[in-house]
């Protein structure tokens, strides 16, 4: 199995190092991430200037772009044969609910999904994780799982694993995405008279984080997966639009 691993805390990281680490005991891996942390980049593209690919070592790269520009141009440039897989991760925090709009780590993994390329986003359930090998071990397990069942279509999913040592989880559970209240305030400091600096706000606690959702499984110790697609139409209001718009 060829697999294409990324993420969006750079290649640096400690979570891409523990992934690679683990997966070369069951794949041909190839690495492109980015130079730098690139955390909340979403699915954004550098069009406005070309990004420079420096090789590290033997099918180890890494660009001065964003987490999608990496596998957008592993996968139509870079790479010789496109891969099994698309791994993203293991990021430094969870991704959960609203999160997945905006991470890095994500649109890396919907990025090989666009190319009809199974990918898993894999993300740590704390903000400052211990125990990397437990993910990697679990998105080892998942992509043996993955590779014995036949499936008509790539899937794209979004995977949070607890903290906790690898024999301390209570399994896996399928979920779906839950919800976060608002973000906190943006918060504001004088630079100049005629300047201010803004911090983005802190995230909102779960606002629908009961059985069945990411935040839940999380909190009880077993490993969310999350099945998403980043189809965005929103099939229930179609002819109520189609309604108003008459």
């Amino acid at each position: 199995m060829r697999i294409l691993i990324s993420n969006d805390d750079g290649y640096k990281a400690k979570g891409i190092q523990v992934l690679i680490k683990e997966l070369e005991k069951i794949a041909q891996i190839t690495v492109v991430a980015p130079s730098r942390n690139r955390s909340g980049a979403s699915s954004s593209l550098s069009l406005d200037k070309p990004i420079k690919v420096t090789k590290k070592e033997n099918s180890f790269y890494f660009l001065s772009g964003t987490p999608t520009d990496c596998v957008h141009i592993a996968l139509t440039g870079l790479m010789q044969t496109l891969p099994d897989m698309v791994i993203s991760g293991i990021n430094h925090g969870p991704n959960l609910g609203d999160d997945t709009i905006y991470s890095g780590t994500v649109a890396a993994a919907i990025e090989g999904y666009l190319l009809n390329i199974p990918s898993f986003a894999i993300s740590m359930g704390s903000m400052n994780p211990k125990n990397f090998i437990t993910a990697a071990k679990v998105t080892a397990d998942l992509i043996k799982l993955y590779a014995k069942s036949d499936h008509q279509s790539a899937s794209l999913l979004n995977i949070n694993v607890p903290d906790i040592p690898y024999n301390e989880l209570k399994g896996l559970e399928i979920t779906r995405l839950g919800k976060r209240h608002a973000a906190e305030k943006a918060t504001k400091k004088k630079h100049s008279s005629n300047e201010s600096l803004y911090w983005i706000g802190e995230v909102g606690q779960p606002n629908d984080g009961g059985p069945g959702t990411d935040f839940h499984a999380l909190k009880n110790n077993f490993v969310s997966i999350s099945p998403i697609h980043p189809d965005l139409t929103d099939f229930k209001n179609i002819e109520i639009t189609k309604n108003w718009i008459k």
